[in-house]
C-alpha cells in the first residue's frame, strides 16, 4: 500500500472534524452570547431582604423555630433577636439597633407584644420595607397593648396569670408576668402538642407589667405596608381586636384557625405570609 495514500483518508477526517469542532466553538460562543445579552437586559438578580423575627411576651426567639427552618431553606437570611419585654421604648430601642446592623432591605415580624415593638422600633429605619403583624398588636399613638386587648371581648390571660415582683435597676419593684405553668398549654398554645408546651412553659419569658400598659408613639404601620394574621381560635388577643387592628392598617389580611401560639402550631402559614410581603420588597 502506498503511505500517501494510507494518510490521506486520515488527514481528511481531521480537517471534518475539526470544521465540526468549529461549528460547536461558533454555537456555544452565541449561545453564551444570548445568555449574557438576556442577563444585561433584565439586570441581575436582587438578594432576598433579610427576615427579622420578634417574639412577643410568654415567649422566647425558639417560638420561630419552625419559621426560620422555612424561610432558609428558601434561601433568606433570618435573625431572631431577644425581645428584652421590658418596656415599650426601650423594647423597640433595641430592636431598632439591631436593624441598624443588617444591610439591604428588611422584613420586620413581630408576634403579640412583639407587634407593638416593630411598630416603633421601624421608625427611622429606610431599610425595612414590609411589616409582618402575627397574632400581634399595632396600636396607634397613645394606646396600649392592653388597652387593645380589653377593647373588645375574649381574653382570659388576666385569670392566667401569675404575677412576680422583682427589683428595679434604680430602686423599687416591678412586677414579671408569667402564665402559670399549668394554664400554658389552653391558654397561650392550645393546638401545640402538650409535651411541646409543657417545655414553652418552662422556658417562658415574662413581660414586665409596665409594658403592657406603656402607650405607643409613631406606629410605623402609617408609612410602611404591612400584612396580618389574625388567629380565631386565641385567648390573648380577641380576634375582633386583631381585626380592628388590621383594618386600620389597611395590612394585607388572612385568617387561620389557631392559637395565639400560631408561629408553633402552623409555621407554614406564617412563612408563607412573610414570604408575601418579602416579595413586595423588590426581591
Amino acid at each position: 500500500m502506498n503511505v500517501k495514500t494510507a494518510i490521506r483518508p486520515t488527514r481528511r477526517r481531521v480537517a471534518v472534524l475539526g470544521a465540526v469542532a468549529g461549528v460547536a466553538a461558533l454555537t456555544l460562543t452565541a449561545a453564551t452570547g444570548s445568555a449574557s445579552a438576556a442577563k444585561a437586559e433584565h439586570g441581575p438578580s436582587h438578594p432576598k431582604p433579610t427576615v427579622v423575627l420578634v417574639h412577643g411576651a410568654f415567649a422566647d426567639s425558639s417560638s420561630w423555630n419552625g419559621v426560620i427552618e422555612r424561610l432558609r431553606h428558601e434561601g433568606y437570611p433570618v435573625i431572631a433577636p431577644a425581645n428584652p419585654l421590658r418596656g415599650l421604648a426601650g423594647d423597640a430601642a433595641y430592636i431598632h439597633s439591631v436593624l441598624k446592623s443588617v444591610s439591604g432591605p428588611v422584613v420586620l415580624v413581630g408576634h403579640s407584644y412583639g407587634g407593638a415593638v416593630i411598630s416603633e422600633a421601624a421608625v427611622d429605619s429606610p431599610q425595612v420595607k414590609a411589616l409582618v403583624y402575627i397574632a400581634a398588636f399595632a396600636p396607634e399613638k397613645g394606646e396600649s397593648a392592653l388597652e387593645l386587648s380589653n377593647k373588645f371581648p375574649g381574653s382570659t390571660l388576666g385569670t392566667a396569670l401569675n404575677p412576680v415582683s422583682f427589683p428595679l435597676p434604680g430602686g423599687g419593684t416591678g412586677t414579671d408576668l408569667y402564665i402559670k405553668t399549668d394554664m400554658f398549654h389552653h391558654q397561650f398554645a392550645a393546638d401545640v402538642p402538650k409535651r411541646v408546651t409543657d417545655l414553652m412553659a418552662a422556658t417562658q419569658r415574662p413581660v414586665a407589667a409596665s409594658a403592657l400598659d406603656e402607650k405607643a408613639t409613631t406606629p410605623a404601620w402609617k408609612t410602611i405596608p404591612s400584612w396580618d394574621l389574625v388567629t380565631t381560635q386565641d385567648l390573648n388577643i380577641p380576634p375582633a381586636a386583631q381585626r380592628f387592628m388590621a383594618e386600620r392598617a389597611h395590612a394585607h389580611t388572612i385568617e387561620i384557625k389557631a392559637s395565639h401560639a400560631v408561629s408553633v402550631s402552623h409555621p407554614g402559614a406564617v412563612t408563607r405570609l412573610i414570604e408575601q410581603a418579602a416579595r413586595t420588597t423588590g426581591h
